[in-house]
């Protein structure tokens, strides 16, 4: 089972990595859903934390329609991050209409190759999960996050088994939203997903969310 934490800073890798974690996706401001990490932190958990780095490549909170000058700096940012030796990159782009943009799909694809690229939870966002499954399958992502188009995997569930059947072995399923020590195993046997995601975060006492030690350990524990 491949286990993917969540990380909103250096400190919440650090704490991922003593935990026994090896593959995180990183990003900042959590809170509203996440956005870009600055370069020097992808370059301290790259370098110094030895972690499988997969950066989140969202300029802004929000929507996941974007302007031409928010896909240029994303652009940049694919290129820095391949320079900094991450292991993947992880992108979501919607139409107007709530449908998957192919079209800036491949082209982000096609940009951080030879890194994987996940599809994150805009795909939850999608109103046919059928059709949109085969289209992000066509443009070459290795991945999808996604909750089961439920607010939470529990609650996505029965969804969440069906889209594993459908992509078969053509993508990877990762199981997102709402993933926690205590239900890890049931969304596992559920869903007959081989990789989690979880943010396995705690409130500090600085009032910001960041990654707790004691939760990744306990999450990679029980989803073996």
């Amino acid at each position: 089972m491949n286990i993917e934490i969540c990380c909103n800073s250096v400190q919440s890798a650090a704490n991922a990595k003593a935990a026994g974690a090896t593959r995180i996706e990183l990003c900042q401001d959590l809170e509203n859903g996440g956005t870009t990490p600055s370069y020097a932190a992808i370059q301290y958990c790259v370098e110094m934390l030895k972690l499988d780095v997969f950066v989140l490549i969202r300029p802004r909170s929000g929507d996941f329609c974007y302007n031409e000058l928010e896909i240029e700096t994303m652009a940049e940012d694919v290129k820095v991050c391949k320079q900094l030796g991450v292991k993947g990159i992880v992108v979501g782009f919607l139409t107007q209409d709530g449908d998957i943009d192919t079209a800036l799909t491949r082209r982000f694809v096609e940009l951080a190759a030879p890194l994987p690229v996940t599809f994150h939870r805009a795909f939850d966002r999608c109103s046919d999960w059928q059709r949109t499954l085969e289209e992000v399958i066509s443009c070459g992502c290795a991945r999808i996050l996604t909750s089961g188009c439920h607010p939470t995997t529990m609650e996505g569930l029965d969804t969440l088994r069906q889209i594993v059947a459908q992509a078969g072995d053509r993508i990877t399923i990762l199981a997102g939203g709402g993933i926690t020590p205590d239900n890890v195993r049931q969304v596992i046997l559920g869903s007959g997903v081989k990789e989690v995601h979880g943010s396995c975060k705690h409130a500090t006492p600085g009032g910001y969310n960041e990654t707790d030690l004691a939760q990744v350990r306990d999450l990679i524990a029980n989803a073996q």
